[in-house]
């Protein structure tokens, strides 16, 4: 019997590897386009979030984001992954 391997990822917010399921794809489009990816499966760069606003928080104020990206993330967009994030996660 083989064991299915589990997709790990790591938090941009907290530092930890956890499975890829329980977090949060924020995925820059080839377009430039920042947006939350709930499949997981949109083309472009992604980072990965816990479901929760402390993360989240962690990860917009130390530019972890951005760093993943490598891309800016304007005010806006960084609302609206507030929003959606909030609104999404369940803590």
């Amino acid at each position: 019997m083989v064991k299915k391997r589990i997709p790990m990822r790591l938090c941009v917010g907290c530092q930890q590897e956890k499975p890829k399921k329980e977090l949060v794809r924020i995925v820059l489009s080839p377009e430039g386009e920042i947006s939350v990816d709930p499949t997981g499966k949109k083309a472009g760069r992604g980072a990965y979030v816990c479901p929760n606003k402390q993360c989240l928080q962690t990860a917009l104020k130390g530019k972890r984001i951005e760093k993943s990206l490598k891309h800016a993330v304007p005010l806006q967009i960084k609302e609206l992954l507030e929003k959606e994030l909030v609104n999404d996660g369940t803590s």
